[in-house]
């Protein structure tokens, strides 16, 4: 039986990556020193050699997180009618949490 090796395979570029600090911030629609400050309070970009990078993913992602609601920032190839769904989506689930806690407020 073949030993297995734990060989790491280099890591393919990502056809969508946001490399640099422009692209970044043209991404996000935000001057360059903005997204470099979010950079430093723990927004999620690597350094590779003399430039960062990012997925829009990454982005969606750490905006969510940090806004407490899922954000999705819309680029030429998303499909809005399926984010207006989602964001309708999320919206009737709060509502239906709301009530649900108002109710057991009003039982107390």
């Amino acid at each position: 039986m073949p030993k297995k090796t734990n060989k790491r395979e280099p890591s393919k570029p990502e056809s969508n990556a946001l490399k640099g600090w422009q692209q970044i911030a043209g991404f996000l629609g935000e001057p360059q020193s903005v997204v470099q400050r979010w950079a430093s309070e723990g927004m999620p970009v690597r350094k590779q050699g003399h430039y960062v990078e990012t997925t829009p993913d990454e982005l969606n992602a750490w905006l969510g997180k940090e806004s407490g609601k899922p954000v999705h920032v819309a680029t030429d190839d998303t499909d809005l009618a399926a984010e207006l769904r989602r964001g309708l989506s999320y919206v009737r689930a709060e509502k239906n949490q709301d009530k649900k806690r108002s109710k057991k407020a009003k039982r107390r």
